[in-house]
């Protein structure tokens, strides 16, 4: 009988135990009922932004990813300066780099005036990525959400968290699959780089010294916008695809098939390692670079996400309540 009455008991704590697991899960359709119209109010608001700067579709892929690789989604790269709080925003490799973060603050505003209190600032970077690649010509996929705001940052997780530019491919490696993220991932998240523009400071050293592993054509034609003498042009920007620098497509990696990889850390994915096979697959085929960029982005977004009762919902992305 005490046999049957302990069975019992751990039967139902086990049941508690599940349901409280499947609550904590994050959910495409987790604002269906508290905030409908959630995704469309976060959507106008970033294409509208878009709309006005191009190459903010590239920011807001990297502000999402940025934030995923440092305590996890929680939207603590939003986060400012305060006496208990060291911003994120001002590591190495943020600082003057990371943008977009006003697009998210607009985007939060919009979404407080129809369900204030709802729908959280790293929820709103999550679809804010997805909605930024559609507009560009991009995957779309749904957007798991439920996750909770940190009330913390870590400058120092996010020094030592996250990639450099002069990274090797064993330091990549190694960094994504901290993560959770294998090479395939890593590759096809890499991709968003088809995308966007990077500062003269972080290719300098790539186009002067005279490496192997850059086309002579290119690094000349880089060097144009590009001074030789640090600190001139630090700030200068260049596409990374020079090609079609505003279309989401796979000439990324068409680039480095021919050793125009701007960054070092771009060029590394096919330089006779171990990622060189699927830097080929995804140049070849598209859709299968489309499919799998689709599937790491809903994985980086399952990064250690705060579900439940913890963390909080800020009512500004940029301080704790």
């Amino acid at each position: 009988m005490v046999t049957a009455v302990v069975r019992a008991a751990t039967m139902v704590m086990l049941l508690l135990l599940s349901c409280s697991a499947c609550q904590a899960q994050l959910s495409p359709t987790f604002y269906a009922n508290t905030c409908p119209n959630a995704l469309s109010t976060i959507r106008t608001s970033i294409r509208s932004a878009i709309a006005r700067e191009r190459r903010m579709a590239a920011s807001l892929i990297r502000l999402h990813f940025h934030d995923c690789f440092v305590q996890g989604c929680d939207a603590s790269i939003l986060l400012d300066n305060s006496p208990s709080i060291t911003s994120e925003k001002f590591v190495t490799q943020n600082d003057n780099s990371v943008r977009g973060f006003e697009v998210i603050d607009q985007a939060k505003s919009a979404v407080e005036n129809v369900c204030p209190g709802v729908v959280s600032c790293a929820d709103i970077l999550a679809v804010a990525a997805r909605d930024a690649s559609e507009y560009v010509g991009g995957p779309s996929w749904k957007v798991k959400l439920g996750r909770r705001d940190s009330t913390t940052a870590s400058a120092s997780l996010a020094s030592s968290q996250l990639p450099r530019f002069s990274d090797s491919l064993q330091n990549l490696i190694r960094l994504f699959g901290s993560k959770g993220l294998n090479e395939r991932d890593m590759v096809a998240l890499s991709g968003s780089h088809t995308i966007g523009q990077a500062q003269c400071v972080t290719f300098r050293d790539r186009i002067y010294n005279n490496a192997s592993d850059i086309d002579a054509g290119f690094a000349s034609t880089r060097r144009r916008n590009c001074p030789a003498t640090s600190p001139n042009g630090n700030g200068n920007l260049a596409p990374l695809d020079l090609v079609t620098p505003n279309s989401f497509d796979n000439n990324y990696f068409k680039n480095l098939l021919q050793k125009k990889g701007l960054l070092q850390s771009d060029q590394v994915l096919f330089s006779g390692g171990s990622t060189d096979s699927i830097v080929n697959e995804y140049s070849r085929d598209p859709s299968t670079f489309s499919s799998d960029f689709a599937s790491a982005m809903i994985k980086m977004g399952d990064i250690e996400p705060l579900t439940g009762s913890a963390g909080i919902i800020r009512r500004i992305c940029s301080a704790v309540n």
